[in-house]
């Protein structure tokens, strides 16, 4: 079926009420080819010419992708580190009345963070008064650490109709490529979006939504552990990249870290691209630079961006290989 098969809508209507007290029906939420999809069918359902979206940077690199795809003028406001917020004037300022759509990320990629309850309320107020949708990815929503709760917007107070809800089984299950992702709105909003995807992949792959219903139905048991395995592997590279002389920032949320960069590279000029291709060349170490991720600001180039979504033999070798770095 295109929307998905009855099995798995059925789980994921009871995913959202048994953790978000989200009561959906079945008709209004939609299976997507990973959460990719459901980033660009909900974009190409709502946008259109002369409309303008919200973006924060560092941002996942899909979302400018399917803004301009459907004819949308991309506004971005910059979460500044080290702790990686927003700026309160900044924020409004990037509003009008032409803003159709912000894109909210939460757990966050690439640094990490889950935002504060008074962040998303501080969000959600603007989105009401400038009568706005928030797509809302929040893929991670189970990948938060020491004690953190992750909010979904839909649960602040009037936004559940401006809410557009991404989930993805890669992540929820730590097996990225399974290409199972869903999408939560309303019926009028589902819509749209369905007419998107009818179009565009049609149905996803049904042994694979079959899976995804039975490990749905493990939550109890699996989610706990998930998050006990993860953690431990964050603290692992912690422990790694502070041998090696680096300050990691401590991740909140998602499998990534974010890593300013040593004085050393600093004295030397060095922005993180440079960085980057020094430890793959001289320490066997690929990592990322976040600067890929920024549009208005240069914040970007100052920090590395690292995953901890890795077996311990390689996050062994890791730290064998950057075991010199500071004499670099």
């Amino acid at each position: 079926p295109m929307p998905g098969i009855p099995f798995l809508l059925e789980e994921l209507q009871d995913h959202f009420h048994h953790h978000y007290q989200l009561d959906y029906e079945t008709q209004e939420i939609t299976v997507t080819n990973g959460a990719t999809e459901a980033i660009m069918v909900g974009s190409l359902a709502l946008l259109e010419k002369g409309d303008e979206v919200i973006l924060f940077e560092p941002f996942y690199d899909s979302y400018p992708v399917a803004a301009e795809l459907a004819g949308a003028e991309v506004k971005v406001v910059t979460l500044h580190g080290p702790d990686f917020r927003w700026d309160s004037q900044e924020l409004e300022e990037a509003f009008s009345e032409r803003t159709k759509l912000v894109y909210l990320n939460n757990p966050h990629n690439p640094t990490g963070r889950v935002f504060t309850s008074e962040e998303l309320q501080e969000l959600s107020g603007l989105v009401k008064k400038y009568d706005s949708y928030v797509l809302s990815d929040e893929v991670y929503e189970f990948l938060t650490f020491d004690g953190r709760k992750h909010i979904p917007f839909a649960t602040l107070e009037g936004m559940k109709k401006r809410t557009l809800t991404i989930g993805s089984a890669g992540k929820t299950f730590g097996h990225t490529g399974l290409k199972v992702g869903w999408l939560a709105a309303s019926e009028e909003v589902t819509k749209a979006v369905r007419m998107v995807h009818q179009f565009n992949v049609f149905s996803v792959n049904p042994m694979a939504q079959y899976a995804v219903a039975v490990g749905l139905k493990q939550r109890d048991t699996y989610i706990e552990e998930f998050q006990k395995l993860y953690a431990k592997k964050r603290d692992h590279l912690n422990r790694v990249l502070t041998d090696a002389g680096l300050s990691p920032l401590m991740s909140e949320g998602t499998y990534f870290t974010f890593v300013p960069l040593p004085q050393s590279a600093l004295n030397k000029n060095w922005d993180d691209v440079t960085f980057c291709r020094h430890l793959i060349k001289e320490h066997k170490v690929a990592t990322i630079p976040p600067s890929a991720f920024y549009r208005k600001s240069q914040e970007g180039s100052k920090y590395l961006r690292f995953c901890f979504a890795k077996t311990d033999e390689v996050l062994n070798k890791a730290g064998v290989y950057l075991k010199n770095l500071e004499q670099a």
